[in-house]
């Protein structure tokens, strides 16, 4: 108790002792780092295989049935046809709101949660992350996006330095198998290989959406390295276990809206301790989104100045 009392008074003064934002980031993923390498003496368990989590049938069945339910849901609303951004579903004064803030250069967030008949499904071992973003580039065609979007070789230069580095492994029309690697420094530097199946569907003149599913997701140690080796999906650090993707964009009001939903799963926060670091864990599949959508503005916006 007195540890927690302590930790908690720490917690509280970081935003009157960091001067910034990102000053507050780097402090807190570096507690982050540092509490899930302890974690298991801390909570008075023997760390399995030197305190290392790995990814269980139950925690792969939860998500799965998390994502059907996501998909289901997606799949309604694409084919009603009206309402496909996630702002669109808000009050007309939030709803006008939210427009003219896109207009300003602003992403729209929002944390979303898929329930079974409305019960929260429960992920054993893990944690599920679910976002919703849009964004609106100005003066832009929707076949200027899909060019920026699909040019897979060049989303390490489009999303650097998340995406260190980027290649099509196959493309059969509409469907893309591409391999990202991904790259995370905050105190401890995270680099994961993955291969993504992505598909296309061409809905209209004016709207596009794709759906794309992690195939591979496996975390690399000593990255660029002599030594550099994968280690086995689901025996690493869970930092990033699955990874699903819904893209929407839509030509109208002389621009074209692109919205993202991801949803992710990675380790659970240790027992215990979810009350320090929870916020900081849930804020990084939002910031990630936000830089994503971000950089696919500017990438497009440079791309016609081209």
């Amino acid at each position: 108790m007195e540890l927690r009392r302590e930790m908690l008074r720490l917690r509280d003064r970081f935003p009157r002792q960091v001067a910034s934002v990102a000053g507050t980031c780097r402090a807190a993923v570096f507690i982050l780092g540092a509490l899930l390498t302890v974690a298991p003496w801390l909570s008075g368990k023997e760390p399995a295989r030197g305190g290392v989590p790995s990814l269980g049938p139950n925690t792969v069945a939860a998500f799965e049935e998390y994502v059907k339910l996501t998909e289901a849901r997606n799949a309604e609303e694409l084919q009603r046809g009206t309402n496909l951004l996630w702002i669109d579903g808000l009050k007309d004064s939030e709803r006008a709101q939210a427009y003219e803030a896109l207009k300003r250069g602003q992403v729209q967030m929002q944390k979303l949660e898929t329930r079974r008949n409305g019960e929260k499904i429960r992920c054993p071992g893990g944690m599920i992350h679910h976002w919703v973003g849009v964004a609106f580039i100005p003066g832009a065609k929707l076949q200027d996006v899909l060019r920026v979007i699909q040019d897979y070789d060049r989303h390490a230069q489009y999303y650097a330095p998340d995406v260190e580095q980027s290649k099509i492994e196959s493309h059969d029309g509409n469907r893309f198998v591409v391999f990202l690697r991904f790259r995370r420094h905050k105190v401890i530097t995270v680099v994961l290989n993955t291969e993504h199946d992505v598909r296309y569907f061409t809905d209209s003149d004016t709207r596009e959406h794709s759906r794309s599913t992690s195939i591979r997701i496996a975390e690399v140690e000593n990255a660029g390295k002599a030594n550099e080796r994968q280690k086995a999906p689901g025996e690493d650090g869970g930092y990033l276990w699955r990874m699903e993707t819904w893209w929407r964009m839509e030509e109208r009001d002389g621009g074209v809206y692109v919205q993202s939903e991801v949803v992710s799963l990675t380790r659970d926060i240790p027992a215990g301790l979810g009350w320090l670091i929870g916020p900081f864990v849930n804020s990084i599949p939002k910031e990630t989104l936000t830089f994503t959508l971000e950089a696919t503005r500017n990438a497009v916006e440079g791309s016609r100045k081209n």
